[in-house]
């Protein structure tokens, strides 16, 4: 069964963009979504199928948007142990730890968090989204530790996304980077682009792209004989692009150590403790650990936080640096 919704633009509305306008008429649909409706040739203007969904609209427009019945999800179960850090009837949270994908994709369909939710008695998950992905609001990378929350039925997913998209969800990241950061604390703003050489990373873009901002503060910087110079930084997310924060470190000069997607050509490290060299190179994931998640509950109104302790492995990295 769809649900098509039928409009006509007054003369208030016009020469607006398509997906900003079809957003303020209906509130309950978040604009990331309507995106994706379109482009799945779910909108036509004046009879005619539109796929851009930045088109400006006239007056006298007539506007027709097919939402679909979500479709089912026919994923396999994964027999493994979730660390499940907060549920009710609406949501769950959950600390991801590294060397787990949060949902199904090309290379990997079975062994990830979305089959993982399968195998747990949660109850339903949101299906508005792609029918790989129930429940999955955000996501956060592989080889990345920490917090994600998961939506449970469509309008919690609808009203989570929107505070994603309205970039009022608090999410503060740690991370050990290679070298010093040049000021200390800091914003990065830049557009971020999908790189023209590998597809599969992403690169901070001069002319296009989305706009994507990171505040960052050095907590500790690491510099003696026996140890290479390393900084461990908090970044504060105000926007959520893809790889953001590994892109704009590796954009100043500063990439996250265990980082091999993003990892640039350094010197071959001279003179340091063997011990700490071997911890270093042989990282077997990113240090990047999602360590605060807070949002507003889309059925109380209330205000939750979340924290979440820093993975063993980087834990005892850090010790090691600071006794060293």
């Amino acid at each position: 069964m769809k649900n098509t919704i039928k409009l006509i633009v007054n003369i208030n509305d016009k020469n607006q963009r398509i997906d900003v306008f079809l957003n303020k008429k209906n509130q309950q649909i978040s604009r990331s979504r309507i995106k994706n409706l379109i482009l799945k040739k779910k909108l036509k203007v004046n009879n005619k199928v539109i796929l851009n969904p930045s088109k400006k609209i006239l007056f006298g427009d007539k506007i027709e948007l097919n939402i679909p019945e979500p479709v089912k999800a026919s994923l396999k179960p994964y027999n493994f142990k979730l660390k499940i850090i907060y549920q009710d009837n609406s949501l769950l949270v959950i600390d991801k730890p590294a060397g787990i994908s949060v949902h199904p994709g090309p290379g990997n369909y079975d062994n990830t968090i979305v089959n993982a939710l399968m195998n747990y008695k949660v109850g339903k998950l949101s299906n508005i989204g792609d029918e790989l992905r129930p429940g999955i609001v955000h996501r956060i990378d592989k080889d990345t530790s920490g917090l994600i929350v998961v939506a449970k039925d469509n309008q919690t997913h609808e009203h989570l996304s929107k505070q994603f998209s309205n970039h009022t969800i608090q999410r503060i990241y740690k991370t050990l980077i290679w070298g010093k950061l040049r000021p200390q604390t800091g914003k990065i703003k830049t557009l971020i682009t999908r790189s023209k050489k590998n597809r599969q990373l992403m690169e901070v873009g001069f002319s296009k792209g989305k706009l994507a901002i990171t505040n960052y503060k050095s907590l500790e910087i690491f510099e003696n004989k026996n140890v290479p110079t390393l900084s461990y930084v908090e970044c504060k997310l105000e926007t959520g692009r893809t790889h953001q924060i590994r892109v704009h470190m590796s954009h100043k000069g500063n990439n996250i150590v265990g980082d091999k997607k993003y990892r640039k050509k350094f010197k071959k490290l001279k003179n340091i403790n063997a011990e700490i060299e071997k911890d270093l190179l042989g990282l077997n994931r990113q240090f990047l650990h999602a360590e605060i998640l807070g949002f507003i509950h889309p059925k109380t109104e209330k205000v939750l936080k979340f924290s979440s302790d820093l993975p063993n492995e980087l834990k005892k990295l850090l010790k090691k640096l600071r006794n060293t």
